[in-house]
């Protein structure tokens, strides 16, 4: 795996070493001259796999200052830095492993364990990644899920962790099946209510139907409505036979 490595070195002739080792193993090398020059590389570029760090340099960003910054900074925390040093510097290279460097490497630095060194930080480095993806997939079935509770059934962020083989992946399908079951059985409940409304309210407006004409005033009114059509009926008829009685002439 090609990885990109930034090598940090005040010596010009060390950097220049380290970068060349780096470069025959087939890695990309970015080579920086101090510690203050490591930090703004590494607060612009996103795209470090390695850090080797020389662990004596004596300008005002030390390797200890390096080291801090870089396990403070929630962005590369989980970086693997490697300090490299010659052996007389074993309690510095003791401090450094407890400020978070993941390795050491001792000068002259020698190819096969350059390598076993760099392959071992990207590991590292590949599993971290694996974990935090893994981690954040586990936060996003979880925000899905509280978002069914809350009435919301977008679970589209969740389709590709449902492509995953394992069981995140499982528990994702799982939930997009909820979803989708939940939100069509709430339509159903919804279209149930407006049926039941519209059935009482029919029922409610038969009832006052029901209250007004089973009334004794209406049936009163019923009954004096009937005899003024039947007085207005024979009103009409009389004058109908009038109107054609057969010899009548006129006063």
């Amino acid at each position: 795996m090609t990885a990109q490595v930034l090598v940090v070195d005040e010596g010009e002739a060390d950097r220049q070493a380290l970068c060349a080792a780096v470069a025959a193993l087939g890695h990309t090398v970015h080579a920086v001259a101090s510690g203050q020059q490591a930090l703004a590389h590494l607060a612009r570029a996103s795209g470090v796999d390695v850090v080797l760090l020389d662990l004596v340099m004596a300008g005002p960003t030390s390797c200890t200052d390096v080291l801090m910054a870089i396990k403070s900074d929630p962005r590369l925390q989980h970086l693997p830095v490697i300090v490299v040093s010659t052996a007389e510097h074993d309690d510095e290279i003791a401090r450094s492993i407890e400020l978070g460097a993941s390795d050491h490497l001792g000068k002259p630095v020698r190819a096969p364990l350059l390598a076993a060194r760099i392959d071992a930080g990207l590991a590292q480095k590949r599993l971290r990644d694996t974990e935090l993806d893994h981690l954040r997939q586990v936060d996003g079935v979880i925000d899905a899920a509280e978002s069914i509770q809350a009435g919301d059934y977008d679970v589209s962020s969740l389709e590709p962790i449902a492509q995953r083989a394992d069981r995140l992946g499982t528990l994702a399908r799982v939930v997009v099946q909820m979803a989708g079951e939940v939100q069509a059985r709430e339509s159903e409940l919804r279209r149930q209510v407006t049926d039941l409304r519209i059935e009482i309210d029919r029922s409610q407006l038969h009832r006052r139907v029901s209250e007004v004409t089973d009334s004794e005033h209406y049936r009163r009114i019923a009954e004096q409505a009937g005899e003024l059509r039947s007085l207005i009926r024979g009103s009409g008829e009389a004058s109908a036979d009038g109107g054609s009685r057969p010899g009548s002439a006129p006063d």
